[in-house]
């Protein structure tokens, strides 16, 4: 099975670290570094996830996938 990609930049705006599902609208994360904000928008796509199964909200497919790994398809 398919998981959502997770993009992770640094911003210097924030002084840290961003990480953002792009299949799931909104769903983002801060950390001081990548790998605390990864931890961070795992929690923030499950709870993502399960408010969008409570409320009866359609959930995307895993469908986003960055330009370099679009060569050949």
């Amino acid at each position: 099975m398919k998981d959502y990609h997770i993009n992770v930049f640094y911003s210097e705006e924030d002084e840290g670290y961003i990480a953002d599902i792009p299949d799931l609208k909104y769903c983002s994360a801060f950390g001081e570094t990548p790998e605390e904000a990864v931890r961070e928008v795992l929690i923030a796509k499950a709870v993502w996830l399960e408010t969008a199964k409570v409320e009866g909200k359609p959930i995307p497919l895993p469908r986003y996938r960055p330009a370099i790994y679009q060569v050949g398809i």
